[in-house]
C-alpha cells in the first residue's frame, strides 16, 4: 500500500514537471495535473496540501539533480570544470524535464527569485572562486563562466533547436585557453570539448 501511495505521489510530481517544462507554470492547475497524472483530486490533496506544495516538491527534486551535476563536474577540478558543468547542465536542460522545469522554480513553488537557476549559477561562480588560483582575474573568469552558461541556458529555453552539445562545446573550446592560463600547470585539461559524431562536426579542431 505504501509503495502504491509513493507511486501516486511521484506521478503527480512528474505531471507537474511535464506541464512546467512544456508549457507555463500557470498551466499547472488542478485539472491539468490530475488528468496528466491519471489520479483524482482527492489523491492530489492526500499527498499535497496545495499546488504550490506540489511544485515545491518538483523544485526540491530538480535541485538535488542539478547540484549533483555540479558536484560531479567540479569534484574533478581543473580548468575545464566550468565548461564541463556548463555543457552538462545544458544537456540536462534539453533531455531532462525535471531539470528544465526545476530551473525556473523557487522553493515556494513560484517563479519568483531566487529560483533554482540563480542558485545553480551562484554555485558555479563560488566553485570557480574557490578552485582557481588566487589572481586578479579570477573573479572575471567566474563572471565570464556564469554569463556564458546563463546565455546558453536562456537560448536553450527559447529555442531547443539552437542548443546542441556540439555548439556549446565549440563555444567553450574558444574560451578554454583563458581558463587554462589561470590554472598554471593545468594545460593537460585544455582539450576539445565539442563531442565527435559519426557525421563529423563542422568547425571542430581535432
Amino acid at each position: 500500500m505504501q509503495k502504491r501511495s509513493q507511486t501516486s505521489r511521484q506521478a503527480l510530481v512528474r505531471a507537474a514537471v511535464e506541464l512546467i517544462a512544456t508549457r507555463r507554470l500557470a498551466d499547472v492547475g488542478l485539472v491539468n495535473i490530475c488528468n496528466t497524472a491519471g489520479v483524482t483530486r482527492g489523491a492530489l490533496y492526500h499527498h499535497f496540501r496545495s499546488i504550490a506544495e506540489l511544485v515545491g516538491e518538483a523544485h526540491a527534486q530538480a535541485r538535488e539533480r542539478a547540484l549533483a551535476l555540479a558536484d560531479e563536474s567540479f569534484t574533478k577540478g581543473g580548468a575545464d570544470a566550468p565548461a564541463r558543468f556548463s555543457i552538462t547542465l545544458g544537456k540536462a536542460l534539453m533531455e531532462d524535464q525535471l531539470v528544465r522545469a526545476g530551473l525556473r522554480l523557487a522553493p515556494d513553488g513560484t517563479e519568483d527569485p531566487p529560483r533554482l537557476r540563480e542558485e545553480v549559477l551562484d554555485r558555479m561562480h563560488a566553485e570557480i572562486m574557490s578552485q582557481a588560483p588566487a589572481s586578479t582575474g579570477r573573479s572575471v573568469l567566474a563572471d565570464l563562466a556564469v554569463v556564458v552558461t546563463a546565455g546558453l541556458e536562456s537560448l536553450g529555453y527559447a529555442d531547443t533547436d539552437w542548443w546542441s552539445e556540439e555548439r556549446a562545446g565549440r563555444i567553450w573550446d574558444t574560451l578554454l585557453p583563458l581558463f587554462t592560463e589561470a590554472w598554471p600547470g593545468d594545460a593537460n585539461h585544455e582539450e576539445d570539448l565539442s563531442p565527435a559524431t559519426a557525421e563529423g562536426v563542422p568547425g571542430r579542431s581535432r
